[in-house]
């Protein structure tokens, strides 16, 4: 006796739930030009690798004879893959049915995708597009007798989604519009891009909006991707759906598979010795003058591996990730052309859930630093920068994974601290100079009477600036080992790429998830 026909069975409905919302739908999906789940997720993935977990999930209508009349498939895609070879998790949701909206099947397989990663203990990826619950989700006749809600030993749903994040890298795109509780998802990752053109992230929409606030704007007004990129909900703006799914595989690249592996290291062809003349002549000698730290990072480590991210959020900060030597690390540094480089309470929040990243990760951490302070003024104020500012202090200095802080031109002020972690290794260029207050705001503070009253001020204040600064020398650091050394800025990738081989027996050692204590 055969099952075939059971089997028969079987093809039928994967093949109905392959269907996705019908042809109709998926053309007018493609007209909006964005791609369907299934089309997005094989994009993402190694060619043939995805294997679907649910594959006929969904809800089917038989005949008299049990025969299926139609089928609707569960409006979430989930399963795993692989990444350049690595396996991953990934899952989505079909716009192509109810708006992406979650039916039943769909909402299990949505909730199924962090306890998956977790427990395959795989990178997720979360492909999104689409919003939470409906009104119409509590539906039904109110007389009749009916089960709500969840019993009490129901560990809480975003349990798991905030359990994941210590254990497993995720990243999210938001490729649609992104509302409710997928957008509640999408910002619980390591790294978040959108679409320049066809998402938005929202956390009610413009309909609900209105009718609680009484204002109208559009999707785009209240959550497209100059919003959010400004919000730092996003890291990220990708130029399309290609590119997005392109800049998760990169991201990932610097990660290990989880929390209890070291971060990965690869084979390198830049030479370690590598010197670039270009440093000796970029920082100007008018402390006034600014300079592209962009091009310092770019000459220190593997040619073209640095990936920077969040650059719009906070943007005196430069937060994202590179190779010395094949090895992964994450880059800290500040951009002068910024508020002088300053740390802004946006800057600080960056700084903090990047520093924690790093650490849950096992990634070395290489600041450059060009540091004036924490950003002053009524706004700074009103940001609470100071608050934010000691929490990335906080998270630096209890930082358990390797450190290397270059000193390239000032540090000055509590901000500093937010540079340096314990056991630091400390390499400090000519240009720097440091103290608690910046020279000319210390000049203005301590000699504001002589100034005032001298026949020349502007004179007298150049005077005590420039005598100030020569007591400053980094040869006084260095003389009193105060820095591990002072180096011809030439120096700093055959060093840094030393400070590697020297810290990996180190990085072998860290290969558990980590925690952190409370911070301000």
């Amino acid at each position: 006796m055969s099952w075939q026909a059971e089997v028969d069975e079987i093809q039928k409905r994967r093949a109905l739930a392959k269907a996705q919302g019908g042809e109709t739908s998926i053309a007018r999906h493609h007209a909006k030009g964005k791609l369907t789940i299934r089309e997005r997720i094989s994009a993402l993935l190694d060619e043939n690798s995805f294997r679907e977990h649910g594959r006929m999930a969904g809800g089917a209508t038989l005949d008299d004879k049990g025969q299926v009349t139609s089928f609707d498939p569960a409006n979430y895609v989930l399963g795993s893959g692989e990444i350049n070879a690595r396996t991953v998790v990934v899952g989505g949701e079909d716009f192509t049915l109810k708006g992406g909206s979650p039916n039943a099947a769909g909402f299990r397989k949505s909730v199924f995708a962090e306890h998956l990663a977790v427990d395959m203990r795989a990178p997720l990826v979360r492909l999104m597009e689409g919003g939470g619950g409906s009104v119409e989700s509590g539906g039904g006749d109110p007389n009749k007798p009916r089960t709500v809600g969840e019993p009490p030993h129901t560990p809480p749903r975003f349990e798991v989604i905030s359990r994941a994040m210590n254990k497993i890298p995720i990243a999210s795109a938001a490729l649609g519009p992104v509302a409710g509780l997928p957008a509640g998802r999408l910002v619980a990752s390591h790294f978040t891009v959108m679409t320049r053109q066809t998402s938005q992230v929202l956390i009610a929409g413009p309909a609900v909006v209105e009718r609680a606030l009484g204002v109208q704007v559009s999707k785009e007004e209240l959550g497209g991707p100059q919003v959010h990129l400004a919000s730092g909900v996003v890291d990220n703006i990708a130029q399309d759906e290609y590119d997005a799914l392109a800049q998760i595989r990169t991201f990932l690249s610097y990660f290990p598979q989880n929390a209890w592996q070291s971060a990965p290291r690869i084979s390198c062809d830049d030479p370690v010795d590598r010197c670039e003349d270009s440093l000796i002549s970029l920082i100007p000698r008018d402390r006034r003058e600014t300079f592209d730290m962009h091009e310092l990072i770019s000459a220190v480590v593997d040619r073209g591996s640095f990936f920077e991210y969040a650059a719009a959020y906070g943007p005196s900060l430069i937060t994202g990730y590179a190779r010395l030597n094949g090895q992964s690390v994450g880059i800290l540094a500040n951009d002068c052309r910024f508020f002088a480089g300053a740390m802004s309470a946006e800057a600080a929040q960056k700084t903090r859930r990047f520093i924690e990243t790093c650490d849950s990760f096992h990634i070395p951490i290489v600041t450059v630093v060009d540091e004036p302070g924490f950003m002053i003024g009524p706004e700074a104020e009103s940001a609470a920068t100071i608050r934010y500012g000691m929490a990335a202090v906080a998270a630096a200095t209890t930082s358990v994974v390797p450190w290397a802080s270059i000193m390239v031109h000032k540090a000055f002020g509590v901000a500093t601290a937010a540079h340096f972690a314990p056991d630091n290794y400390v390499l400090t260029w000519p240009s720097m100079s440091g103290g608690a207050l910046p020279v000319e705001g210390g000049v203005a503070v301590a000699f504001r009477r002589q100034i005032a009253a001298a026949e020349n001020p502007d004179a007298l204040r150049l005077e005590l600036e420039e005598k100030l600064a020569s007591a400053r020398s980094p040869y006084l650091a260095a003389e009193s080992f105060a820095v591990n050394d002072l180096i011809d800025p030439r120096e700093t990738r055959p060093l840094l790429c030393q400070w590697i081989k020297d810290i990996r027996p180190r990085l072998r050692a860290q290969v558990e998830p980590v925690c952190f204590g409370m911070r301000p």
